[in-house]
Formats: C-alpha cells, structure tokens, sequence
C-alpha cells in the first residue's frame, strides 16, 4: 500500500528541511532519516493529556455521563486531543482541522490557552462530576500564564473549538444496552462469562467508516496445521512449567500486563515531551490517539464477530479435532488472561496502530525511544517501530493470552487503521 503524507526529522530537534514542509507536514519521498526521541519536559499538550488521564481513570459511576458510567481512555483521550488539536491549528494554520474551525479570531491567540481551554471544556463536558481532577489544574495553568489579549484569544478559541467537538461525539454509541452474555460451549467457542468490552464495537469512529471496516480475516480452522502451530507454540513458551521462555520473554510477557489505561497514555505522552513545538505535539497526540481509539474498537469488532476461545480454553479442553494437538487440563500461563475474546490481539491492533503513526510522522521507522512498565520497573529501549510491533507479538504469546494468528492479524487490521487516519487526517493545508 502506498505511503501518504510522511514527515521528514532529523534527529531530536527534528525540523523541516524546506519552508513548504510547513509545521513537518511532509510528503511522500520524505528522507528515511533516523530520529532519537528524547523527552525533554512536560509542555501544555503533554500536562493536559496527563490530566485528563487522571480524570477518564477515576472508577466508572452508575449515574451521570455516559462516560463517567462507561470511560473509555482511548475514545476519551482521543476527544480531548482532537480538541486541542483543532484549537491549535486555528491559531498556526499549517494542518487541515480535524473537525472544527471556530468563528473566534484566532490569529495571535495565545496556544498554551487554546490548548488548556479546550481540554478543560472537553474534560467539563464528558465528566462533570469528576471536577476535583482538573479544575484547580485548569485555574492554576492558566493563572500562571499573563494576562494579556493573546490569553483571552485563546481561552476563547478553545472554548469554542471544545464545544463543537463535544457535539460531534455526542451519543457516541458506548450506551448501548446489550443482552446478557452467553458464552458457547462448541471447540474454539470463546467462554468468558460477563466479558468486557462488548459496547466498544458500537461506538461511533473518528476516522473510520465503521469498526467493521478492517474486520480481521479470522482466525485458522480447528483442524487446520496453522491451527496446530499456534496452539502448540504458546503451550509450550507460556506454560508456567515451561523450558523454552527465556528470561527476557518472560519480562516482556509480564511488562505488558500493566493496564492500558495507564500503560498506553504514559507510552505516547514521551512523543509529546520533546523539543518540537506546541503545534507538533498537539498535531501528534491527535493522530495517535485517533488511531488508538479506533483501532481499539475496530479490535473488538472482530473479537465479538468471531468468538473465538483462549488459549487457556484452547490447550486445557479435548475435542479440537486436531491429532496435531494434546489437551492439558493442568496448563497454566504465566499470566492472567483477560475477559474478552481471543482474536485478534488488541495490543497488536492498538501498539502496531500507534506504531506506524509514530513512523508517518517521522517519516522513518528508524525511532529510538524507551518504554517503561510499573509492573516489572523495567525500560525496554527500541531503535525502531518495527521491534515495538514485533515484541508485542512475543509478548502476548509469551504472556499465554494469544495464539500467533492472532498477533500477525491485529498487527495487519491495526496497520490498516493507521493508514487510513493519516491518508484521511491531519494533513497539511
């Protein structure tokens, strides 16, 4: 598939290489330059992206909003920064707005406003009762900016933009009423009982046309070989008892356990800490969280179509109809495996997704940057996009939860989902 709109960098400082690649807008033949991303500090996108992560990982209520009932980090997160984003690029005016360009005279308008206003106002909107994450945040940041015209512009400016963009996501399909789970009891159907996840595959995309556009193909027949290596593969490397993991798969398996409510914000916000402008970071945080979001839901999609066991179902039950697999009703994984549906991986749909915005952005796979996890205390360093896509692949097989078909096919739909957002969004003007 053809590449659209890559950025060139060149290096940390990153900047365009021509006056007509405004704001790193890039194009297509873009120099594959290598980029080392080092974070040099928090900004206005990176502190209001944090706060607001803080505000959607609050417990869900049983009243109120539909988000305060139903957060969702990934859709939330990606509201708050398409708000910021069009608040941003009405002030510069070097991208396309994702959605709204305000009335408000925006020229000359203060960014660090623009962005606190609309995040506030967005975060206000979705989560009223949640006012303890963020409102002294929102007084004390803009409080510490001065006073001056230039505020005033951009306050309002955010405010409008936020306004518009809380429109556009009303009723965003997340509450939707769903009959009581029943789980199969066929070979290879999936048998969580009161699964997670279900609405996610109703909720109204930011870029797609439906979560059902990339559906996945599916994952290989029971008595099929491909169906024999999967199975046999994660028995024998994410086994408790087991003799082939190595010491660095079992981290790795056990790095990603950490809730991707937490895991994915604190991992994206490095890309936003740099030394490149407001309107870069804002113009990021976009794209990715964008992408995330509907790749997650895209994922869940194909996992509630499909159905399909765990491997923890899979290794541990007789009656695949495969001679090419044993039962071990005594197999255990490494680690817990979550309450929704096999195929495909999410963290393949959702890392791979982040991962080639990253490399669009760019314009190169060759990114340097360090990953940290709360669960082990371990950093794990990658030189390239790539080696973030394949190790989750590792990860999730080694960790128990996955079969292989199922990695290589999220890592397929969650590519997909990122060509489309950057073929369709946030280009230059």
């Amino acid at each position: 598939m053809k590449r659209a709109n890559r950025i060139i960098s060149t290096g940390i400082a990153v900047s365009c290489v021509a006056s007509i690649l405004l704001a790193c807008g890039g194009g297509d033949g873009a120099a594959d330059t290598p980029v080392t991303i080092t974070v040099v500090g928090p900004n206005a996108v990176s502190q209001w992206n944090e706060i607001a992560t803080t505000t959607i990982n609050v417990p869900a209520s049983v009243t109120g909003t539909a988000e305060e009932q139903r957060p969702n980090s990934a859709v939330d997160l990606a509201t708050v920064h398409v708000a910021i984003y069009d608040a941003v690029m009405a002030i510069v005016g070097t991208h396309r707005p994702y959605a709204v360009t305000p009335m408000t005279a925006a020229a000359g308008a203060s960014q660090d406003a623009a962005v606190a206003s609309a995040a506030y106002r967005v975060l206000l909107g979705l989560f009223p009762s949640r006012t303890a994450q963020y409102q002294t945040a929102y007084d004390t940041f803009l409080g510490a900016l001065p006073d001056s015209t230039a505020k005033t512009q951009g306050i309002a400016v955010g405010a409008e933009v936020a306004a518009g963009v809380l429109a556009l996501r009303a009723n965003d399909g997340r509450s939707v009423v769903l009959a009581a789970f029943v789980p199969g009891t066929n070979p290879g159907d999936f048998r969580g009982v009161n699964p997670i996840g279900r609405p996610n595959q109703y909720i109204k995309p930011f870029a797609l046309t439906s979560t059902a556009q990339f559906r996945a193909p599916g994952p290989p027949a029971l008595t099929s070989a491909a169906y024999a290596a999967d199975v046999n593969e994660t028995k024998a490397l994410a086994s408790t008892l087991s003799t082939t993991r190595t010491a660095d798969q079992t981290d790795l398996a056990r790095f990603n356990t950490e809730s991707p409510a937490t895991l994915q914000p604190r991992i994206l916000r490095n890309f936003a800490m740099t030394n490149r402008s407001i309107a870069e970071h804002a113009r990021i945080m976009a794209m990715l969280w964008v992408t995330a979001a509907d790749a997650g839901n895209a994922c869940f999609e194909s996992k509630y179509h499909y159905l399909f066991w765990r491997p923890s179902s899979a290794i541990t039950l007789d009656g695949d109809g495969n001679a090419a697999t044993t039962a071990d009703a005594a197999w255990l994984p490494i680690v817990n495996t979550p309450n929704h549906p096999e195929y495909p991986a999410a963290h393949s749909c959702v890392t791979t997704s982040s991962a080639e915005v990253v490399r669009h952005f760019f314009g190169t796979p060759n990114v340097t940057f360090d990953i940290d996890s709360t669960v082990t205390g371990t950093t794990r360093h990658y030189t390239s996009t790539d080696d973030w896509i394949e190790e989750i692949k590792v990860a999730r097989i080694a960790g128990g939860m996955h079969f292989r078909t199922s990695t290589v096919d999220g890592t397929a739909l969650g590519k997909s989902v990122a060509e489309w957002v950057v073929t369709h969004h946030f280009q230059p003007k």
